[in-house]
């Protein structure tokens, strides 16, 4: 593999008010499908595996950025946040002060919304990387802030949780690679433009 486009998908209604978003299946804002319409030119390069979360707000963005012949992976899900589902940090932090996701964790939710922990994320992650790295060429992935994070603190060899240090804005991408046959971060959480 050569190189590994991430794209962060466009700005919903929840990531606009900081509500973590891990599975309820929002749609784009205006603003968001703007953010999605503005990472087009990304889209011209040639890529050999694209690869979308199967969240419409995702999906959405990989149309509207203009990629095409992409297959849906589950494993692209963003982390699923358990009982902290559609609730802020600040929120939280009222009954518990002082959380972090990466370091405390979710609590378990309901049936839809059972919660993961880092390492099953990473787990995800990790799968991702490894077609990715079969694929060969330029592969494109579009998918979610935290999860995103993880799978390039795993492309680095790091702990899931130093996903921590890499934030990640809606309708931003990032890239991959290697330096010296090394994995590297080339680019990060850059607007286009």
């Amino acid at each position: 593999m050569d190189e590994m486009l991430l794209l962060r998908h466009g700005e919903t209604e929840w990531s606009k008010a900081g509500r973590h978003t891990g599975r309820t299946d929002l749609p784009l804002t205006e603003h968001g499908e703007e953010q999605a319409r503005a990472l087009a030119p990304l889209a011209k390069e040639p890529f050999g595996l694209v690869l979308v979360s199967p969240a419409q707000r995702a999906r959405r963005t990989a149309d509207l950025a203009g990629l095409t012949g992409y297959e849906i992976d589950p494993d692209l899900w963003e982390w699923d946040y358990g009982g902290y589902e559609g609730i802020t940090t600040p929120d939280i932090r009222a009954s518990r002060p002082g959380w972090y996701l990466w370091r405390d964790g979710v609590i378990p939710g309901d049936a839809d919304h059972p919660g993961e922990s880092a390492a099953q994320v990473a787990a995800r992650a990790d799968r991702v990387i490894a077609r990715a790295r079969k694929a060969g060429g330029r592969v494109a992935v579009v998918a979610h802030g935290h999860f995103l994070r993880v799978l390039a603190a795993r492309w680095l060899g790091l702990a899931p949780e130093e996903g921590r240090l890499l934030k990640l804005d809606t309708g931003t991408y990032s890239r991959l690679g290697f330096e010296h046959a090394e994995p590297v971060l080339t680019t990060w959480n850059a607007p286009v433009g």
